[in-house]
């Protein structure tokens, strides 16, 4: 009984500690949203002034659309359409891959989209998000406006520089720092609303639909603007392996939606009580005293939400380059606990210039919330038709179970598509003009991979073939073991045949080593290895690693060998085939997209460095091909 009871408690405490995670991590973004969001959904419709009915109105929409768009699609629905744990739109793509080849460049285009959009909306959270918090000093004194955007810019230059020591240290800090956020939040919401209780008229979705159906296209702006609200919802989806649904869930429903509500309810009240404080409803809910506290507070709220993006980020290109859509970016793990925990440079300082570009470049929050809610609305769409393929080809579901249960998601998010779609002009063209440029260079790198391994397999020579004269040839024998890495298994490795041609020797044993990426997360240890023996000298390894793993080949042939595989006490050699890629115009893809492959194949990591492996016993063979 008391074993039972002491795991039961266990059991609680982890499920705790987890829901205050999820609290820091998932909710960071969305819950920074009250700093702009009801402030720029009013803003259209002010220019004649406010009326009672107007300020309730979009406070409706914007309960309803977190009622809606997060409650009912995020935490309830896409919680459960997972891919073995995992969540986030390229976990929801190979989960359909595996399921199905139908449809496979439809599908395949659709998750570039997903990704290279969540990419840009990578590089505009924590800009949109630093700033709203610092502009909240203007209200302390209008001498601190001079330097909003220099004070960001400092603050967001040292959430990216501290990446590199890895965040664990400040990660324990992040759940219980932002639940004082939303207690605040919650805490200033519910003491305006007791003062003026109308605005609890806003819980009626009939206010939200007068408004939409009064205003014409004046509620096409406001549309647009009431979904920044639910910004944060794709990272409900993104981190579900990192915390697990039901802590999510329990985050949502005892924190974060009621101190969102309530805050929402508290500007709305403020504004229907005083039309003036429209300037910035968040902040003026603070009495003086509690003003500066109140900025500080903000402020480190949105360098936790900045922080869960860009850690999102590293996540999402990883698991970009384990599906072949990006090149082998250096990975550094920053925890020996945690392997989600990991570094990537030349994404850190990408994302850096992007945000210190966005923020030169608009220099208020109000201006670059044009710029904000594309991305994001683009990428629910994506996930919203992931998710109706997953139910199809992998749940069996029928085509009209499925269409009356993601038909009112699939309109509210065209709604909102079509309403964020007027703000190119006025900012919105970022977020596409990024994503159009990162879904490039993602078809390019899997189009130039794919077809480079078409055309060397072509000339490959069957390694079955090669085994059968080599063994009748005189090639001398070297001590010790070869390991030979290859795309494909069944052919001779280009770095095998160069080796035997110029030195015109090869080791007692060798190893032909293929690494995989499989349509699953993680990969068991018992299936890590696939071994076969195609005599007493050469053998053929082929390890697989799930798309969110870090392929670590020394590690997994040291288990081999301790399980399967006896090299014990030989001296073991890596070979590698370093290929020059030169541009041609009679093979392959067009000439610019050529250099532009040619250019993300330089800024792949060393493979020695990617597949980690001892830098001392690797041997690089070159060779040159066409793209």
């Amino acid at each position: 009984m008391n074993a039972m009871s002491e795991s039961f408690r266990h059991k609680n405490g982890r499920t705790l500690a987890l829901t205050i995670g999820a609290v820091g991590v998932v909710y960071g973004d969305i819950g920074t949203s009250p700093l702009y969001a009801l402030r720029e959904a009013l803003r259209p419709a002010a220019a004649d002034g406010l009326t009672r009915d107007e300020v309730i109105g979009v406070v409706s929409l914007l309960l309803w659309a977190l009622i809606l768009i997060v409650t009912a699609k995020y935490v309830l629905f896409l919680l459960r359409a997972d891919n073995r744990g995992e969540g986030g739109v390229l976990a929801l793509y190979a989960l359909v891959q595996s399921a199905s080849r139908r449809g496979g460049l439809a599908l395949f285009l659709l998750a570039i989209a997903g990704a290279a959009l969540f990419f840009g909306d990578a590089i505009i959270t924590p800009a949109i998000s630093v700033l709203s918090a610092v502009e909240g000093l203007k209200l302390v004194t209008p001498v601190f406006e001079p330097y909003v955007v220099p004070l960001a810019i400092a603050i967001l230059t040292g959430l990216f520089l501290i990446q590199s020591v890895g965040t664990a240290p400040l990660a324990r800090w992040f759940g219980p720092i932002t639940a004082l956020w939303f207690l605040a939040m919650g805490g200033l919401g519910l003491v305006q609303v007791i003062e003026a209780p109308e605005i609890l008229a806003a819980f009626n979705p009939v206010f939200a639909a007068g408004f939409l159906i009064e205003h014409g296209l004046v509620a096409f702006f406001v549309l647009g603007a009431v979904f920044l609200a639910v910004t944060g919802a794709e990272a409900l989806y993104a981190d579900l392996g990192h915390f697990g649904r039901r802590p999510i869930q329990y985050a949502w429903f005892a924190l974060v939606f009621p101190a969102l509500t309530l805050n929402y309810l508290g500007q709305g009240s403020l504004v229907l009580t005083d039309p003036a404080t429209l300037q910035n409803p968040f902040f003026l809910l603070a009495p003086d005293w509690a003003l500066l506290p109140l900025v500080i507070l903000a402020t480190l709220a949105t360098v936790i939400a900045s922080q869960a993006v860009i850690t999102g980020a590293y996540s999402m290109t990883r698991q970009g380059i384990q599906l072949g859509l990006l090149p082998r970016f250096r990975i550094r793990h920053t925890s020996d606990r945690e392997s989600g925990q990991i570094f990537l440079p030349a994404i850190n300082v990408a994302l850096l210039l992007g945000v210190i570009l966005l923020v030169l470049e608009f220099r208020s929050s109000s201006s670059m919330a044009a710029a904000y809610g594309i991305a994001v609305s683009s990428t629910m769409l994506v996930t919203t038709g992931l998710a109706v393929l997953m139910l199809i080809r992998v749940r069996n579901w029928s085509w009209l179970l499925v269409a009356t249960l993601t038909a009112p998601f699939l309109l509210v998010e065209l709604a909102f598509f079509a309403a964020n779609m007027l703000k190119v002009p006025e900012g919105g063209y970022v977020p596409l003009m990024l994503g159009a440029m990162i879904g490039l260079a993602m078809w390019t790198w899997s189009r130039g991979t794919r077809d480079l391994f078409l055309r060397s397999r072509a000339q490959a020579v069957p390694l079955d073939r090669f085994v059968g004269q080599i063994e009748r040839g005189s090639a001398l024998r070297a001590p010790g073991t070869a390991v030979y890495l290859t795309s494909d298994s069944s052919s001779t490795p280009p770095a095998l045949l160069h080796n035997l041609k110029h030195n015109h020797v090869l080791h007692e044993q060798i190893i032909v080593l293929s690494v995989e990426t499989t349509d699953e997360p993680r990969v068991c240890a018992g299936q890590r290895a696939e071994i076969r023996r195609i005599n007493d000298r050469f053998t053929v390894v082929i390890l697989r690693f799930g798309f969110m793993e870090t392929p670590n080949v020394n590690r997994a042939l040291g288990q081999c060998r301790k399980d399967k595989l006896d090299f014990e006490g030989r001296k073991v050699s890596f070979f590698l085939g370093r290929r020059k890629i030169v541009a041609s115009p009679t093979v392959g893809m067009p000439v610019w997209q050529d250099h532009l492959y040619i250019l993300m194949s330089r800024l792949a990591a060393d493979p020695s460095d990617f597949y980690h492996l001892p830098r001392d016993r690797v041997v690089e063979l070159g060779s040159q091909i066409a793209v």
